[in-house]
């Protein structure tokens, strides 16, 4: 039977939703578990928010006559798209353009280097809340940047990085993972 508690929204986790690490930091398996020290929030993003394409290709075998007789699925992507809006932070800076081409910080001046370099894979970690407090964590154990975006520099408009990552299977053939519990009331 349909239950309206079912259906839902999601907003993002205080203090940021999207976190990164190196591939082979310790993963979370739960939607509350504290993520490893080697985790660093990448802080706002747009209110675009997150946008989860999942959905599989296939390639339909006919019949002689037009009847579809066989549906074979010929390649199925992961794909997340976000707009990462703090153009400031070194972190964001670093998972977009690459750890080693971004260096100093604000008092001593950053210095970006946009280079013709394979992107890094990394492990990111989306953490959300949803109606009646409900937590809600996506686990993505490895993906790269695959899409940046035109970057806007306008009077009206935050400056930012809309990245589309591609995630990867891991040794489980899974490309991710949520997770959802009640978060406890305040």
């Amino acid at each position: 039977m349909a239950n309206e508690k079912n259906v839902s929204a999601a907003k993002p986790k205080i203090g940021g939703a999207i976190s990164v690490a190196p591939v082979g930091t310790t993963l979370p398996t739960d939607a509350k578990s504290e993520l490893e020290g080697a985790f660093k929030s990448l802080g706002f993003i747009s209110d675009d928010g997150l946008t989860n394409s999942n959905s599989p290709e296939t390639d339909n075998q006919k019949a002689w006559g037009g009847q579809n007789v066989l549906n074979m699925m010929t390649s199925k992507e992961d794909t997340f798209q976000f707009k990462l809006i703090e153009a400031l932070n070194i972190d964001v800076l670093k998972t977009v353009y690459g750890e080693e081409n971004v260096t100093g910080d604000l008092s001593t001046g950053i210095k970006v280097a946009s280079k013709n370099e394979e992107p890094e894979n990394f492990s990111w970690i989306v953490d959300m809340i949803l109606k009646g407090n409900v937590l809600k964590r996506i686990v993505v154990p490895s993906a790269s940047i695959t899409e940046i975006g035109d970057i806007t520099y306008k009077d009206d408009e935050s400056i930012g990085y809309e990245c589309t990552i591609s995630a990867v299977p891991d040794q489980n053939d899974t490309s991710h993972y949520e997770y959802m519990i009640k978060g406890s009331e305040e």
